[in-house]
């Protein structure tokens, strides 16, 4: 099959690197979102885009200097802290720029302003796909009407709709859910847990659950609470009842929750298994979550982003073979996920485990001699 034109599933940041790789190498991609429009929801906080990933998908979409005038510069600090507020580890922004930070929406924005007009069709939910022959699928949406491709990349996240076509695996619950807050112009309305946040980011975690916050534009502060429980336990959450689990920690620090200018936001946090990889399929792969959909641990987006990136220059080296491009794609794309999830998964045990914080810090604090 030759790569005429590559169906893509998804407007997320995956799904947007993918298109503007193969724009960039002259190839034509459609990309189908099942929202209405760009800003029809929040896009969530912070990203540090990381040297070894993100910043090299960024280099393949040709936009490296526009990421670099929308970082946010001071964002790198980083502070841990006990319950009691007690400061254990604090790390000033050095200014090498290694990991960046970046509102998740600037980013998605310079990707879709990057794009030619008519690439992104909003308000086009996937209903249903089924392959046809030759490796093309017939995809119908949620009004009816259909459409037949001849590439397709799911990039539609955790519950993917054309996941199926190539695997059996679902998400299971993670075991640990956040809860998030926002508190705006925290420096003047907010300034306690402003001073108590800092420049950057800031990390106070005890076993089983935490209290975490980015500091954003305009002086926002977002926080994600964490807590290890069951899934129905955030069935009917509110900040009363998540700030009971927090009996006895810092009063700077449940601020953070207590003084939210906005209704909190339970993020359930779901996982496919380890090492999740499917045999070849013809004219079909995926990208970001929907390959590899893992808790938080900093490399989600970094990681759609490279296999944007990656499955883009493989079909631009590959535009005779699909097949090819699509197999030499995914050869590199499953050891990697697995590794990122396996690093993710210690990650979560350093903050949440019987250790914590002390297993937190003692990870940053090696980072010199390793």
């Amino acid at each position: 099959m030759t790569t005429t034109h590559v169906t893509i599933v998804g407007a997320g940041l995956g799904g947007l690197v993918l298109a503007r790789v193969l724009h960039v190498h002259g190839l034509r991609a459609t990309v189908y979102e099942a929202e209405p429009s760009a800003t029809a929801r929040a896009q969530g906080g912070m990203l540090d885009i990381h040297e070894e990933n993100g910043q090299p998908a960024l280099e393949a979409a040709g936009l490296t200097e526009a990421f670099r005038a929308l970082v946010l510069e001071g964002r790198e600090a980083m502070r841990v802290l006990d319950q009691h507020g007690t400061v254990l580890l604090d790390e000033p922004d050095d200014g090498s720029g290694g990991r960046p930070e970046i509102q998740r929406a600037d980013l998605r924005r310079l990707l879709l302003d990057s794009l030619p007009e008519d690439t992104v069709r909003w308000g086009h939910k996937v209903a249903a796909i089924r392959p046809l022959d030759g490796g093309r699928h017939e995809i119908t949406f949620a009004d009816g009407t259909t459409v037949e491709i001849d590439v397709l990349v799911g990039a539609d996240g955790a519950w993917s709709k054309v996941r199926p076509l190539v695997s059996d695996a679902t998400p299971t619950y993670s075991g640990r859910s956040f809860v998030e807050t926002w508190l705006h112009e925290s420096d003047t309305r907010h300034p306690t847990s402003a001073a108590t946040v800092g420049g950057g980011s800031m990390m106070a975690v005890a076993p089983g659950k935490g209290i975490q916050a980015h500091r954003e534009a305009g002086g926002t502060l977002h926080t994600y609470v964490a807590l290890t429980k069951p899934l129905s336990w955030f069935d009917d959450v509110d900040v009363p009842r998540v700030l009971r689990e927090f009996d006895g920690w810092a009063p700077e620090l449940t601020a953070l929750l207590t003084d939210t200018d906005v209704d909190p936001v339970v993020r359930r946090l779901h996982t496919l298994p380890t090492g999740h990889r499917w045999e070849r399929v013809p004219g079909v792969t995926l990208v970001g979550d929907a390959a590899h959909l893992a808790p938080p641990n900093g490399e989600g987006a970094n990681l759609a982003m490279q296999d944007g990136a990656e499955l883009g220059l493989a079909l631009a080296a590959h535009p005779d073979d699909v097949g090819a491009a699509l197999a030499a794609y995914e050869q590199a794309l499953f050891p990697r996920a697995e590794a990122a999830t396996l690093d993710g998964t210690e990650l979560c045990d350093l903050m949440f485990g019987p250790d914590s914080p002390q297993s937190l810090v003692d990870m940053f604090t090696s980072f010199p001699q390793a």
